[in-house]
């Protein structure tokens, strides 16, 4: 089957994230469900066309309430499948690639206040002493303290961690690696934690850095519920994710004066447009700033 084949080019020759390739198989899956929807679905991939892809555009955005973004994400999967079966010479024309996608509006990264933050992550009530509560504490501080990603978090395992550098190796998007400084304080409840988590004697022996409270390898729901529950504790705001603390790593590196192009490198963006978004976050400091300081404001 196509699907298949695509799947294992994405796996072993792009050498995409597991999440990455689990996202291709939804939206593929979602669309040739929707392709038979009426009973008279194309009987082969040179039947689809692009007018196929647009009535899927349609339906996403009026029944489902897809945002933009999402839809986007959807048809660059297409695009990416069926630009695969050219290549393959599988199919003779790519219908995807006449789509017009509809614009995303512009939003900036939502951060919360990094002084708020430190004051939690500083409180010694909130975070107990108990395995469970350095845990969680050492979640948020990575999250906060060093900007990776939510699976870069959970596939991080103990040998990644380099006490004597005072760095972590990361495995980022595309197995690209990279390696981040880690704080002091960071460093101490890292050696705390990993004593703890030493003297659970869990089963498995899993070498995995966070785990659960059975030992078991954290799953990206934990991690969820982890970063919500304590920034409830110091905001209202709707989101409440682990990229929130990545979005807030990198805006307070900026706002302290650091480099872009060093916090591309931190963060693992393959190009510095990614980084760049945050540049807004300061202006939009600055104006405000401004409005309060200034008399003539």
């Amino acid at each position: 089957m196509f699907l298949e084949r695509f799947i294992n080019y994405l796996q072993f020759e792009k050498r995409y994230s597991p999440h990455t390739v689990a996202a291709y198989r939804s939206d593929l899956e979602q669309f040739f469900a929707y392709l038979t929807i009426g009973g008279n679905p194309p009987q082969n991939h040179s039947e689809i066309s692009h007018h196929d892809i647009r009535a899927w555009m349609v339906t996403l955005m009026d029944e489902d309430e897809r945002s933009a973004r999402s839809v986007n994400r959807k048809v660059a999967t297409l695009r990416k499948y069926f630009k695969f079966l050219l290549q393959e010479q599988l199919v003779a024309v790519n219908p995807a690639a006449k789509i017009n996608t509809p614009k995303i509006p512009k939003t900036l990264p939502v951060v919360v206040d990094d002084d708020k933050l430190s004051r939690l992550l500083d409180s010694e009530t909130v975070f107990d002493g108990s395995f469970e509560g350095r845990r969680n504490k050492l979640v948020i501080e990575l999250l906060f303290g060093t900007g990776i990603r939510l699976a870069e978090l959970i596939g991080l395992k103990e040998t990644d961690y380099n006490a004597y550098e005072g760095t972590i190796k990361v495995l980022g998007k595309r197995n690209k690696q990279r390696i981040v400084p880690v704080n002091r304080e960071l460093c101490i409840l890292l050696a705390e934690y990993l004593e703890l988590k030493k003297n659970q004697n869990f089963d498995n022996n899993l070498l995995t850095l966070i785990v659960t409270n059975k030992g078991a390898m954290a799953y990206p729901k934990l991690i969820y519920l982890i970063v919500q529950k304590y920034l409830s504790y110091i905001s209202t705001q709707k989101k409440r994710s682990p990229h929130v603390l990545r979005h807030t790593f990198a805006t307070t590196l900026l706002n302290k004066g650091a480099d872009l192009n060093a916090i591309k490198e931190l963060l693992g963006h393959a190009s510095l447009s990614a980084t760049q978004v945050y540049t807004h976050n300061s202006v939009e400091r600055l104006k405000s700033i401004y409005k309060l300081a200034h008399p003539k404001a």
